[in-house]
């Protein structure tokens, strides 16, 4: 299977002020320094220096509005939302880089809005997703002095549908230039084990993609298998844990028909196998549970 690689991938969060800094660029750099250690520290202030991170600040009114339905599904406080809606002043922070390890733009972008909005107690908001960061979700997100971080606070993994059947779709794998991943048709009962398979699904790609990238000089494409192995150990590296047993199932991937509101490419999610109850064979071959403990 064939991915296009992007030249550059995008960071943006927003800041909702009630009262901006007088001196934006010197208060963003006081914080960083305090606020961080090294080496996150440096590479934010290193990108503020450079044209790859910028501070666009502006009466609210001057930018589109921030979708307040969307924000409050994602689980904004009433407070938070209240302080996006009437803040009179909105900074955009915004960073690009190259696809491939480390996501310095997520990383610098992420940082410099969380040191300058926990100054003010101000919200941020991941313009991406979107949904509004606490100061504490903002931090532990931020990778630690290895450069670890868990996928999980990067991306979110959405589900619908109706009584007996579920749609799960993620937001999180585009910032690091990957297609979104999506599975139809899952029983219900299988919300929390299938969305465990979906992180840990994730951090396998992500892992494949990183690999081509590092071997590759400068690529357009890469090519990745279709189907790929997810373990236990993916699904807790997903979480930022470690997982003692091996066991680990096939899944098969391939491009989704487009959807309403894609905005991204789309990966569909399959057993490697066809063949009815694959989601819950799946999820018992993986996790070692029976249909009972998963409901």
């Amino acid at each position: 299977m064939t991915l296009p690689v992007a030249e550059r991938l995008q960071a943006t969060y927003a800041v909702a002020f009630t009262d901006p800094p007088a001196d934006l660029r010197g208060t963003v750099r006081r914080e960083v320094a305090a606020q961080f250690r090294a080496p996150l520290r440096d590479l934010v202030l290193g990108m503020l220096d450079s044209p790859m991170l910028t501070l666009d600040l502006r009466p609210a009114e001057d930018f589109p509005p921030l979708p307040a339905g969307l924000l409050a599904a994602y689980g904004a406080a009433p407070a938070d939302l209240a302080a996006v809606a009437g803040a009179g002043h909105l900074l955009a922070v915004r960073a690009a880089y190259r696809p491939g390890w480390p996501p310095a733009h997520e990383w610098a972008a992420r940082a410099a809005a969380g040191a300058v909005a926990a100054a003010a107690s101000a919200p941020v908001v991941d313009v991406f997703t979107p949904r509004i960061l606490s100061g504490p979700e903002l931090r532990r997100s931020l990778p630690g002095p290895q450069g670890d971080m868990r996928l999980t606070d990067w991306m979110l993994i959405s589900h619908s549908g109706g009584t007996d059947t579920v749609w799960f779709t993620t937001r999180g794998l585009a910032r690091f230039g990957l297609p979104e991943l999506r599975t139809e048709n899952v029983p219900a009962g299988l919300v929390v084990p299938w969305g465990r398979l979906l992180n840990g699904l994730a951090r396998r790609l992500l892992d494949v993609y990183l690999d081509e990238l590092a071997n590759s000089e400068s690529p357009a494409e890469l090519r990745i298998p279709a189907t790929v192995s997810v373990s236990l150990q993916d699904v807790a590296a997903a979480s930022g844990e470690t997982e003692p047993l091996c066991r680990e199932v096939a899944l098969r991937l391939q491009p989704a028909e487009p959807s309403p509101g894609d905005e991204v490419p789309v990966l569909a999610v399959h057993a490697a196998d066809d063949g009815p109850d694959r989601p819950e064979t799946l999820c018992t071959a993986l996790f070692g549970e029976s249909r009972q403990r998963f409901g």
